[in-house]
């Protein structure tokens, strides 16, 4: 019974942590929040103007690889963070549930960190050959061309159930080129 009670909360952390990149990405990391200004600053000001949906899209000099992945100690804190409300359920379900939820949100943010690293700096990886990743880097090189679109990077279902999956860009422009880059043009 534990080991089912482990990949419950795996599923359901899977989903929810679609949501919670969701939230923090739009929420967060694309508006200032009055009293902590650090995450919009990192992603918004800087990631954003380093990287566009143009051929800045990958990197370009050595110097702007820093601007890919969030800072070291922002795993732990959005790990914990997304576990909290595990944690209370934990209590009355199973603590297998708990592990199974800590498990992956340990996966999804591995994954979102390596996939995001690929996006911008592609280098003929396997994983960057799959049909998957393909799909995903579409749809996030339409997030740097519309900034209030596409949130997510890993799972987009967040996108899909909150009304800001886009698929195709709404007019044409200079996209970034590539194996592994779609055309997104309309």
């Amino acid at each position: 019974m534990s080991f089912v009670w482990f990949l419950v909360g795996f599923a359901a952390m899977v989903v929810f942590a679609s949501f919670f990149e969701w939230t923090l990405h739009r929420f967060v990391l694309h508006r200032p929040l009055c009293f902590f200004r650090y995450p919009f600053n990192a992603h918004a000001m800087v990631h954003h103007r380093a990287f566009r949906a143009d051929r800045t899209y990958h990197v370009q000099n050595r110097t702007d690889e820093a601007n890919i992945p969030m800072a070291w100690w922002n795993g732990p804190v959005l790990i914990l963070a997304g576990c909290l409300p595990f944690s209370g359920l934990a209590a009355f379900i199973s603590w297998w549930f708990l592990l199974g939820a800590f498990a992956a949100a340990c996966a999804y943010y591995a994954t979102y960190e390596y996939l995001h690293w690929c996006m911008h700096k592609p280098q003929h990886r396997l994983v960057e050959g799959s049909g998957i990743f393909f799909v995903l880097n579409g749809h996030h090189l339409l997030h740097h061309r519309y900034m209030h679109k596409n949130f997510n990077v890993v799972l987009p279902l967040a996108d899909l159930c909150l009304n800001t999956l886009l698929v195709r860009s709404k007019v044409c422009f200079a996209q970034a080129r590539g194996d592994y880059v779609p055309d997104v043009q309309p």
